[in-house]
């Protein structure tokens, strides 16, 4: 569980840190390579591990010390914390505020920080003059708003919802999309806008498509006037 709760929260806050590195890239590109350097970004990530660890150790000690009794079964695929707290055989008020004020400083805190980066990047993209500018600045953040709508959308839902309105065939299948699906997914989600695989994606598309005549692919070959002219 701790391994669990210290990369997840880790995600969220640098989820929050690259939405300021887009930021500093659209609202201030001049001074982008000198403020974000090198050194910058590994504090940056190791402050995000660091605060995964802080976030997640006492969620772990209080459950640990949590008295079971009876079948300790979960309908889950991975022991999370709103799961096993229900198999307590003690109040778990106290446990499910530390969780919710835990949930609301990864959740919530990184995706209002987010929500003002991109606050000034729209503000920027707005008074560009150049239409080509505009697309590229969008471009540039369409990735990371795929994955932060995912990995905010589904902590919301298994964090926030509330626990009398909630089913466990609910909370399974959110669970395996932004444990399994969105990890999957991130290296397509990133890389949506690199050519190189936007060429081999097109070159794949190409040779699954056997069912097209090849000629349709050759070149088209130079007609003469007086050919044109017959025909």
């Amino acid at each position: 569980m701790f391994p669990f709760i210290l990369l997840g929260g880790s995600d969220c806050v640098l989820l929050a840190v690259m939405a300021y590195d887009r930021y500093m890239a659209i609202c201030h590109p001049v001074r982008y390579h000198i403020i974000m350097s090198w050194w910058l970004c590994g504090q940056m990530t190791l402050g995000s591990l660091g605060l995964g660890f802080l976030l997640s150790l006492p969620l772990t000690v209080l459950i640990c010390h949590l008295p079971f009794c009876g079948r300790n079964e979960i309908f889950c695929f991975f022991c999370d914390m709103p799961v096993i707290m229900c198999l307590a055989c003690v109040d778990t008020r106290m446990h499910k505020a530390a969780l919710y004020a835990i949930s609301v400083a990864t959740v919530a805190v990184p995706f209002l920080l987010i929500c003002l980066s991109y606050g000034y990047i729209v503000a920027t993209i707005l008074r560009m003059n150049s239409a080509e500018g505009k697309c590229r600045a969008f471009s540039t953040c369409s990735s990371h708003l795929i994955v932060v709508l995912l990995q905010f959308g589904c902590c919301t839902l298994i964090y926030f919802h509330p626990s009398s309105s909630s089913s466990s065939e609910e909370g399974r299948a959110v669970s395996v999309v932004y444990t399994f699906f969105a990890p999957v997914l991130n290296p397509l989600i990133y890389s949506i806008r690199s050519q190189e695989v936007t060429d081999a994606g097109r070159r794949l598309t190409v040779r699954t498509c056997w069912f097209r005549k090849p000629e349709i692919f050759l070149p088209r070959r130079n007609i003469p006037q007086t050919s044109r002219g017959m025909i």
